[in-house]
């Protein structure tokens, strides 16, 4: 979210509370240029470790039985 100084002048403690609570980050800007980024301490929250890894394995076909491939420390 970018938002004009005056604005955040008037909207401050507002803010605040927004980015408190929804870790969003808010960039200030002057005469539409950027000098600012409001951003919550410690960034976003992290997820629990229980669960964390969910969805990140990949389950493969049969990966001990033999493929039929001659090796050449076969022949």
């Amino acid at each position: 979210m970018v938002i004009a100084a005056g604005k955040f002048k008037a909207e401050c403690l507002k803010l605040l509370d927004r980015v408190h609570e929804s870790h969003e980050e808010i960039v200030i800007s002057k005469r539409g240029r950027p000098v600012c980024k409001l951003v919550p301490v410690g960034g976003a929250p992290q997820k629990g470790l229980y669960g964390y890894l969910a969805g990140t394995v990949v389950k493969q076909k049969d990966v001990v039985s033999p493929t039929g491939e001659v090796w050449d420390a076969e022949k």
